[in-house]
């Protein structure tokens, strides 16, 4: 007996309801995209490892999909390595691309080889598969959407003030309320990193940090001793852990701890801008929030940090992240050029409509009329008036076989097609149809016309 088919995990089929789902939300991103200015580009799947591996941390680096080199690829294996089970080395001998982890880095390579092509400031959009061996969970696929906007060559701190704007533009549409888009910035982490004595360990401290609101505070001070970092300099975290209040009580409360700290102080001012600004234009549905332990362990931020949060009746990890990457083209060789963007995470944004029934019911545009085969001369006559139909945008089927009519309706009922159209010799021969309401039971001989406005 042949074996059961299967997907592999952390990966999904889509029925049509579901894609009719994800494309409304794809279109309604895409739409406050391009309203925003931001022009789309598409860049392959997969990469040159050396383009992905080591800009996401170490962390990020476990997580990337390898591909096998081609043919034999075990030919060019260092033996030595190969007896010793030198996983680095080997992967490095048999795997010369990978699957990307984000659109980011894809994003600052297609910069760097097309930098003479491109008119700065360059404001790209771009909604594409990315892939990432992380354990399954809710909300947390191998394989998933995201949909970047991102601004290279500016370092303008409107550019955060416009996506800020733009998140809430995406999440009004969506009718989705009480989205909270948390914000904070690398040099503010610098500078308490810096101030506690531990600037050497910054990556080391940010990555236990960004894990308070998952493992506690107990649990980042343990991380945080075994990445070497003093217990002195722990102390001085405390204030941190308990910092709350509004955005400008935190703001002072900063200020004092970092009064030291030059970078901290200029990141201080920096978040002070933005926030001063959006206080000034207003948001529709969403709230601006300070988040000093929001750190996101990516190597490449220096600058604002975005992460939004569902709103607090769903359980879902972040629906959205970004910040600003002064220096990511660097690491391809085109240095001064700043960069500052964001991402919507389609799977979970997903997962929170569908639990909080926001999808509209139009949402699955369904076939509007079935018309009936009764054989090949009546299928043909049926034809011509489907054609019309659909040049006026209705959507129409024609049953493609002369099954019994029981059959053809039941059809009908279970893909809950509201009208079906019948037309048999009496119908031809008076050039008109008669068209049934399946949700009434109604039936009467109509006109072409009168069954096009009927429809409509």
């Amino acid at each position: 007996m042949a074996q059961k088919p299967s997907i592999p995990k952390g990966t999904r089929d889509f029925n049509p309801e579901q894609v009719a789902k994800r494309n409304y939300i794809f279109n309604t991103i895409r739409g406050s995209f391009e309203t925003f200015g931001f022009q789309p580009i598409e860049t392959p799947s997969f990469e040159n490892s050396d383009t992905l591996m080591g800009k996401y941390g170490e962390e990020g680096d476990r997580l990337i999909f390898k591909i096998l080199n081609s043919g034999d690829y075990l030919a060019k294996v260092d033996e030595q390595a190969y007896i010793n089970k030198d996983s680095l080395k080997l992967t490095s001998n048999i795997s010369e691309k990978a699957l990307r982890y984000d659109l980011t880095v894809p994003f600052a390579r297609y910069v760097v080889q097309h930098q003479n092509e491109i008119e700065f400031p360059f404001k790209r959009y771009q909604i594409q598969p990315v892939w990432r061996a992380d354990r399954p969970q809710k909300g947390r696929f191998r394989e998933f959407f995201q949909c970047d906007a991102d601004v290279v060559g500016s370092k303008s701190l409107w550019q955060e003030v416009e996506f800020i704007q733009l998140y809430d533009t995406v999440f009004s549409s969506l009718k989705l309320e009480g989205v909270t888009i948390k914000i904070n910035n690398r040099k503010i982490l610098a500078g308490i990193a810096e101030v506690i004595g531990a600037s050497d360990k910054l990556i080391d401290f940010t990555v236990a940090l960004d894990k308070l609101d998952k493992i506690g505070e107990a649990k980042v001070k343990e991380e945080m001793r075994s990445k070497g970092i003093s217990e002195k300099g722990i102390s001085k975290l405390q204030p941190l852990f308990t910092l709350s209040g509004s955005f400008e009580t935190q703001i002072e409360s900063l200020k004092a701890i970092l009064s030291s700290s030059e970078e901290g102080t200029k990141g201080i001012e920096e978040l002070s801008f933005i926030n001063e600004a959006i206080s000034e234009l207003g948001l529709k549905t969403a709230t601006l929030q300070l988040d000093v332990t929001l750190a996101r362990g990516l190597n490449y931020y220096t600058g604002a940090i975005f992460e939004v949060a569902a709103p607090k009746t769903v359980q879902m990890g972040s629906i959205g992240g970004g910040g600003r990457y002064d220096d990511l083209t660097g690491i391809f060789g085109l240095n001064n050029v700043s960069g500052v963007g964001i991402s919507f995470g389609l799977d979970r944004i997903y997962l929170v409509l569908e639990e909080l029934g926001l999808f509209p019911e139009t949402v699955n545009k369904n076939v509007e009329v079935l018309f009936i085969n009764f054989g090949d001369k009546e299928a043909l006559f049926c034809l011509k008036a489907i054609k019309e139909l659909r040049s006026v945008g209705i959507y129409t089927e024609l049953y493609p076989d002369t099954d019994k009519m029981k059959k053809q309706m039941n059809h009908a009922n279970k893909r809950n097609i509201p009208f079906v159209v019948l037309v048999g010799d009496e119908e031809v021969a008076s050039n008109k149809y008669t068209l049934k309401n399946m949700i009434s039971g109604e039936q009467h001989k109509v006109t072409l016309q009168e069954l096009i406005n009927h429809i409509k």
